[in-house]
C-alpha cells in the first residue's frame, strides 16, 4: 500500500485510480509501481483530493 491517506479523494477519483492501476497491471507493471502511477495520474488530472466548486480559481492555460 502506498503512503498517504486516500480518504480526501472522491469516490470518482478512487474509481479512476483503480481502473488506471488495473490497466498498468495488465501491461506487466508491478503492483506497487502501478498503484503509485495511478495515483500520480489522478493527482495530475484533478490536482489532488476533494475540492469545493464554489470560488475555486483555475489556472490559465498557456
Amino acid at each position: 500500500m502506498s503512503r498517504g491517506d486516500k480518504s480526501s479523494y472522491t469516490d470518482k477519483q478512487k474509481r479512476q485510480a483503480e481502473h488506471i492501476e488495473d490497466s498498468y497491471r495488465e501491461r506487466g507493471v508491478s503492483a506497487e509501481t502501478a498503484e503509485k502511477r495511478a495515483w500520480a495520474t489522478v493527482n495530475r488530472q484533478d490536482g489532488g483530493g476533494k475540492k469545493s466548486g464554489s470560488g475555486r480559481k483555475t489556472a490559465a492555460k498557456k
